[in-house]
């Protein structure tokens, strides 16, 4: 269909009124609170700045929909709705030029309008500026007007193009206020689904897991194993293991339900890096060198988060040197950054953002097995934390994973 209304087509007028939707403007006949009020009383602020600036009673901000002329700003008049036929603004708002007018009822685009015949209004006097986008997006104007006629100095018309550039802020403010109330919407959904999905998996390990630990303790009772025999100590390992992964289970089941909730706390990073060695059958101190730092830090997610890096460097090991890793870190005011640095392949420079994408591996000659969301995991756990994880080479080769936490989170 190509009808053409003022100066847009149909496809356009669609397209249009999808475009001031995702700005928060509703481009509807009977929306009468566009924006939200803290930005109509800021547009409303600047609108009266704009008539005074240029000498004139009268001044709107409109947002023009395929249909309708919105007021969503006004001073000297109560903000309306009126046809988009009858908008004066509609005529010329799309040339991205600024409009001057001394006399309207003489200028052949406005003699015939309503609002200059005297059936809806007098104006005389009119200036308008569009507000245009970075993107290029018009959605209106700036405009003041007049029922006498009047001429602007050059430096008048200057401030008037300024302050419709101060209006476009604004709406690019509500634009972005717009795109986290969808984000956000969208992350509670996708929150909600996790929770069931833990749910789930946290009740089908959970069964087998607590009967591996019953026979655990079967065991461990019966009367022909020697306390300090290695069967007990295999027995105790598997014990500490399993009860501290159910403990995970119910960490990972708590998070979901609370949206990506965290409960950080003072931490002592050797603490939780030595018992993730344990975890991980490793028992020298040579191959994992801890440096004791206090971190402020949900618990279960920097376990979980050393457990990942630690299980990389084994993973990706180097077949020319013996595995050695190193857990530091430093901290100050700001907060603190946790290191851990290990001797293994490394990752060349051109794959390290595409190695913080979920399910993503490199898949080299050699390598362990993963699942690809090793390093993905630990990036969320600091950005949970209001942190980042940086990747870079570590001194004679290998990969140092460096993560941020902010102090007193």
């Amino acid at each position: 269909m190509t009808e053409v209304r003022g100066q847009l087509s149909f496809t356009d007028d669609v397209s249009r009124d999808q475009e001031l939707l995702e700005y928060g403007l509703d481009p509807g006949a009977d929306s009468t609170l566009l924006p939200n009020a803290s930005v109509m009383s800021a547009l409303q602020n600047l609108v009266r700045l704009a008539t005074e600036l240029c000498g004139a009673p009268f001044g709107v901000v409109n947002i023009v929909s395929a249909e309708y002329q919105h007021q969503i700003g006004a001073w000297g008049v109560e903000p309306g709705v009126c046809s988009r036929e009858d908008s004066m603004c509609a005529k010329v708002f799309l040339s991205r030029e600024r409009t001057v007018v001394a006399d309207a009822s003489l200028d052949p685009r406005f003699a015939d309008n309503p609002f200059v015949t005297g059936e809806i209004g007098n104006v005389r006097f009119y200036a308008s500026v569009p507000l245009q986008t970075e993107s290029g997006f018009v959605p209106g104007t700036l405009c003041v007007f007049s029922d006498n006629t009047k001429e602007l100095r050059p430096e008048q018309v200057s401030m008037l193009e300024v302050l419709a550039k101060q209006v476009v802020e604004l709406l690019e403010l509500q634009h972005r206020t717009v795109q986290l109330d969808r984000t956000y919407a969208e992350l509670k959904d996708s929150n909600a689904k996790l929770a069931g999905f833990a749910g789930r998996v946290s009740h089908d390990l959970r069964i087998p897991l607590t009967t591996i630990l019953g026979y655990v303790e079967l065991v461990e009772d019966d009367p022909d194993v020697e306390p300090n025999s290695t069967a007990a100590q295999y027995l105790d390992r598997i014990g500490s293991s399993g009860r501290r992964m159910l403990g995970m289970l119910e960490d990972v089941l708590s998070y979901s339900r609370v949206g990506g909730g965290i409960q950080p706390a003072p931490l002592s990073l050797r603490d939780v890096a030595e018992e993730v060695a344990r975890d991980l059958g490793i028992e020298d101190h040579d191959i994992v060198e801890v440096q004791d730092l206090t971190v402020h830090a949900d618990r279960g997610q920097l376990r979980t988060l050393l457990q990942n890096l630690v299980s990389n460097a084994m993973n990706y090991r180097s077949p020319e040197r013996s595995l050695r890793v190193r857990v530091s870190g430093i901290s100050n005011y700001h907060g603190s950054t946790v290191y851990v640095a290990d001797n293994g392949k490394g990752i060349n420079p051109e794959d390290r953002a595409k190695c913080l994408e979920p399910l993503v591996r490199l898949r080299r000659e050699g390598d362990g097995p993963g699942s690809g969301l090793g390093l993905a995991t630990c990036s969320s756990i600091a950005k949970a934390h209001g942190g980042e994880l940086t990747l870079k080479e570590t001194s004679g080769g290998g990969t140092t994973v460096a993560v941020s936490f902010p102090a007193g989170l």
